[in-house]
């Protein structure tokens, strides 16, 4: 059994080369270098955490969570995503902090995978959470935020698609008062973008028909500002209300941040991190087939810590940005090689450091352990042959 275990990895997870890991940390410096520039600190949080809290606070489904006991018989989790983390220390070692405070983040979280279907157990995200501000204008600043990460990244064909968890919930009560069963399993429906589910269940509800035709209405409002009119004759609610409120606010302040033409509006967009209480967005590029990043505001997490404080945020998944890039993020060769030999070996050193001391990378190879010299040297952005002076050879 070990012999055939030899090669093979847990399920989901994967090994990360030194090609595809260098394109990661080009496109990882480009978004964390944006998010730095508006002002956000970076912060990490351990790779475990317990399940008690972090563990049922995150949202994750239970038999997502990878579980494992300390040596006090506690049940710990491999942490299933970044916010509750950051909700846990915001609500202890940050409380006493000036709010808002704009924090992010740059790790792995893990979920577990109950057979192997190309989805990872283990993804890297990127991303940030804006603590404390309560108003139309932080959900705005983080999806501006958003936005000119992925630019700076080289993407340009993306959108990112919002919704209003308060309007769906406002327009499903208005139809089925006291039937939260009914609600949760719509919501479930949309949440796994089952259409043909949802209708069905729609026409075996006992409600009169203009109700259900209102439901199915609702699957069509997707779009630009056009479909906050027809939004607001759906449902007459406050909550309703509201949330159209918040979103012509947000609409009106991305404007502002001259991003709007990469938003449209999808009023039944559900996540499965159920925390989220407000506007809730999701991110698509042309040749993913899997969300590319999400986000939203979630007031009641904090409270959940003891911390009466609203919150927003987005994360990005990285190796979904890394594909929907598809070879436009190419690395460029940073290093430099010297080859020597016995006789030349001292004057490659003292060239390496030179070189070094200047911020170059620089690799020294003994040319009698290179088989193939020109294979070699296309790894580098130059090669230097130490044997014959100030001759190189250019990539």
């Amino acid at each position: 059994m070990a012999k055939k275990l030899m090669f093979e990895k847990p399920l989901g997870m994967r090994d990360t080369l030194p090609f595809f890991y260098n394109k990661k940390e080009h496109v990882r410096k480009k978004l964390t270098g944006v998010i730095e520039a508006h002002g956000y600190q970076f912060m990490d949080t351990p790779l475990v955490e317990y399940h008690e809290t972090v563990g049922k606070m995150s949202a994750t489904q239970d038999q997502q969570l990878f579980k494992l006991l300390d040596q006090q018989g506690h049940t710990l989790v491999l942490r299933p995503d970044m916010t509750a983390p950051i909700a846990r220390v915001a609500a202890s070692q940050l409380k006493n902090e000036a709010f808002p405070l704009r924090l992010a983040y740059d790790g792995s979280v893990f979920r577990a995978q109950q057979s192997e279907a190309g989805k990872p157990a283990q993804f890297e995200q990127v991303g940030t959470e804006l603590i404390g501000d309560h108003s139309s204008y932080g959900d705005a600043e983080v999806i501006a935020l958003l936005i000119d990460s992925l630019k700076q990244t080289g993407l340009q064909e993306f959108v990112i698609t919002i919704g209003h968890i308060g309007y769906v919930r406002s327009l499903f009560e208005e139809v089925m008062p006291n039937d939260e069963e009914a609600v949760e399993t719509l919501l479930s429906y949309l949440y796994r973008k089952n259409y043909v589910g949802y209708r069905s269940y729609v026409s075996s509800l006992s409600v009169p028909e203009e109700a259900k035709d209102n439901l199915n209405v609702l699957l069509r409002l997707r779009g630009g500002e056009e479909v906050f009119e027809e939004a607001r004759a759906l449902s007459k609610g406050q909550a309703g209300l509201k949330a159209m409120n918040d979103l012509k606010q947000l609409y009106r302040t991305l404007e502002q941040y001259g991003v709007a033409s990469y938003v449209q509006f999808d009023l039944n967009l559900i996540s499965h991190m159920d925390y989220y209480t407000g506007i809730l967005f999701e991110g698509y590029a042309p040749n993913v087939g899997a969300l590319l990043c999400n986000g939203g505001r979630y007031d009641a997490l904090l409270p959940s810590f003891e911390l009466n404080a609203s919150a927003t945020g987005f994360a990005v998944h990285v190796e979904r940005l890394l594909e929907a890039l598809n070879g436009s993020s190419e690395v460029e060769k940073i290093a430099i090689c010297l080859l020597v030999d016995d006789r030349t070996l001292k004057q490659g050193l003292q060239e390496a450091e030179r070189l070094r001391n200047d911020g170059e990378r620089v690799v020294i190879q003994h040319r009698d352990q290179v088989a193939n010299i020109e294979g070699f040297s296309r790894k580098f952005k130059t090669v230097i042959d130490v044997d014959k002076e100030g001759v190189k050879t250019d990539e």
